[in-house]
């Protein structure tokens, strides 16, 4: 699923702009239902813990079935799409966000309610992996760091809308998740509503080209010429970008896991700088505010109903922060992004560690003092906008351009992967450690944050402005 530059550009190196914004904003759909998917859960866990009369531990479990389903789904994604194409693994997945909806929305118990989530988590995996390598093989150089960021708009879109939804079903049945709509239980209808974006997602699908790499490896060359003109502009050379990617097509070879060996510790350097990235990503506990939000604020005493209007409200400066980053991540580059956001990051977790630390009281009976709530909120806003201008953005970003081109399709497979699995790790494991201590599981988060500083500074390459041919 590797890419290859584009060294025949149109005069102002954007391509048909236009177009090619159409086309990656219908890619990045897949982001969406990611975000949705993957976030929706936060709004019915105490629907959920109440209905089938569960603890932490059975809540976590189900929570964090979907990532390792994704970190299946990410893994295959490669292979799938240089297989039968891009455009099918984008079909293949809203076909299963859309069984995932359904069937989540009535589980007979906590068993098949996980299995339904880890259907989901499969194609969040897909989407993962096939929305940035497909933007990164169709955009111009000029513009593929802003439109590989549609992926991480669309996802802070869709947690922002799923977390909107769960707030107005809550409201709209009585203000609490197990109150009935139509004779069904809220939380039931935030989990089903997941089919009607992934609906949409499917026919949009069906209105985007193929990759201009997969038609020319498949000997589709006529379809090729088509797409590269129709998204590089009529002025672009599209004989000589055919030829150009036969050529760097001839030097390949079918990828295997052996390609990624070589270097210390086993892989190459890259591809563990690659994990490396994917890993702090998750490891500052982000998907905490994201699918624990009603139950972290009602640990701390805040009430259901507030709890999913915080979680709107974070999910909002989610979107501010990945449109700051949208605008800067072409501008002022990858790195610097994540340095910034990186030290703002760990500032923000380390104060909502002072503030949780006022905790008194566990689960509903939970309190915290006014002022240190008040310090909590505005900390946990300010950790995620940190997040969403910085590494939100770039690491799909340098996951979609950093790798050679011989081993790009695994290398981000794997990548990917190990996000999920990072993912998984701090999913399953918050509610146990913040029942231990909430104050202490934030340290940790900050201390994570603090890390990421010397891991960008000493690892990360940029890569803004260079032909994904150069990189290696």
């Amino acid at each position: 699923m590797s890419s290859t530059a584009t060294t025949h550009e149109s005069a102002s190196g954007e391509g048909n702009l236009r177009r090619v914004v159409f086309v990656a904003a219908a890619a990045a759909m897949g982001g969406f239902l990611f975000g949705y998917d993957s976030s929706v859960i936060s709004g019915a866990v105490t629907g959920i813990q109440k209905h089938f009369n569960v603890g932490s531990g059975e809540t976590a479990l189900v929570v964090s079935s979907a990532l390792l389903g994704s970190a299946v789904g990410a893994m295959g994604a490669g292979w799938l799409a240089d297989h039968i194409g891009r455009i099918k693994v984008m079909h293949i997945a809203a076909v299963l966000f859309a069984i995932s909806g359904a069937g989540s929305m009535f589980p007979p118990n906590m068993f098949v309610l996980g299995l339904w989530r880890v259907i989901g988590g499969v194609a969040i995996g897909m989407a993962s992996v096939i929305a940035p390598a497909y933007i990164a093989e169709v955009a111009p150089p000029a513009v593929r760091g802003r439109l590989a960021s549609f992926q991480q708009a669309a996802i802070v879109l869709g947690i922002f809308i799923s977390q909107l939804v769960n707030y107005t079903l809550n409201q709209v049945a009585g203000g609490h998740p197990n109150d009935h709509i139509a004779g069904i239980e809220a939380w039931q209808w935030m989990l089903g509503v997941e089919t009607v974006p992934a609906l949409i997602y499917g026919v949009m699908s069906f209105t985007i080209p193929e990759s201009p790499r997969f038609l020319i490896s498949a000997g589709r060359l006529d379809e090729a010429r088509g797409v590269l003109a129709d998204v590089e502009g009529p002025e672009s050379d599209v004989d000589a970008r055919i030829a150009e990617v036969q050529s760097v097509m001839a030097s390949e070879h079918k990828t295997r896991l052996s390609d990624l060996l070589g270097g210390r510790f086993g892989l190459q350097t890259i591809v563990w700088v690659g994990i490396g990235a994917s890993v702090f990503q998750q490891f500052v506990g982000i998907n905490v505010i994201f699918y624990y939000s009603s139950l972290l604020w009602q640990s701390v005493g805040i009430n259901a109903s507030n709890s999913l209007l915080i979680s709107v409200s974070t999910s909002l400066v989610n979107i501010v922060g990945t449109v700051i980053a949208v605008a800067l991540v072409d501008r002022v580059g990858r790195r610097p992004l994540a340095l910034v956001g990186s030290a703002g990051m760990a500032v923000a977790l380390g104060t909502a560690a002072w503030a949780f630390s006022y905790r008194h009281g566990t689960g509903t009976s939970a309190t915290l003092p006014n002022t240190q709530a008040t310090v909590a909120l505005v900390a946990a806003h300010v950790f995620v906008l940190c997040f969403a201008f910085s590494w939100g953005v770039v690491v799909w970003v340098l996951l979609g351009e950093m790798f050679p081109n011989r081993i790009r399709a695994l290398a981000l497979s794997v990548a990917a992967s190990a996000q999920w699995i990072a993912n998984w790790a701090i999913t399953v494991s918050f509610p146990n450690l913040a029942d231990w201590n909430l104050s202490a599981t934030y340290v940790m988060y900050a201390c994570f944050a603090l890390l990421s500083i010397p891991f960008v500074y000493f690892c990360i390459k940029e890569t803004k402005g260079k032909a994904l041919e150069e990189m290696g």
